[in-house]
């Protein structure tokens, strides 16, 4: 049976812009200078991802991971609470057209509802404006967690695009 699913492309221009989450905790803090190792991105992408049909990743090899993880425009970022991932996001970067695209983001389900989507999501869209770029972009769909949309606006980033999606889960 083919479901119907929304697909949600956001950006935000600058800085000012931004409307940072008020989350504030002394054990939550985000790894910026991760050196990307294929397995950890895998790890990250099956774990969150799996809860909201993250699939394109799945049938990679381990070649592929290499060589995603290994280009120049590619960066990882962990959050962890305490010495414990909490979550993490991509930045995929696009010098040419000052651009950067948050490829993707999550947090484990032991941290929903807690507001650390919303500081996560404020330290990529800080981190990003820091690279020289003139636009931040993102997209998600009515298959990611229901305040995943929410969390997006709410840090002042605006839909550009939307589009319906069809598919069948079964063949998945």
């Amino acid at each position: 049976m083919e479901k119907e699913i929304i697909r949600s492309y956001l950006e935000i221009n600058s800085l000012n812009q931004l409307l940072p989450s008020s989350y504030e905790s002394k054990d939550i803090f985000v790894e910026d200078n991760v050196k990307p190792n294929f397995e950890l991105c895998k790890f990250f992408y099956k774990k969150i991802g799996k809860d909201f049909f993250w699939k394109d990743r799945l049938s990679w090899s381990d070649q592929q991971w290499i060589d995603y993880v290994g280009n120049n425009f590619f960066k990882l970022y962990i959050l962890k609470h305490k010495d414990q991932f909490a979550g993490y996001y991509e930045l995929l970067l696009d010098s040419s057209k000052k651009s950067m695209e948050i490829a993707y983001f999550g947090i484990f389900k032991e941290f929903y509802g807690k507001g650390i989507g919303g500081y996560l999501l404020t330290d990529a869209i800080i981190t990003s404006f820091k690279k020289d770029i003139k636009r931040i972009w993102v997209h998600t769909c009515t298959l990611d967690h229901p305040n995943a949309l929410k969390n997006y606006l709410a840090r002042g980033m605006k839909i550009f695009k939307t589009e319906k999606i069809f598919f069948d889960p079964e063949n998945l």
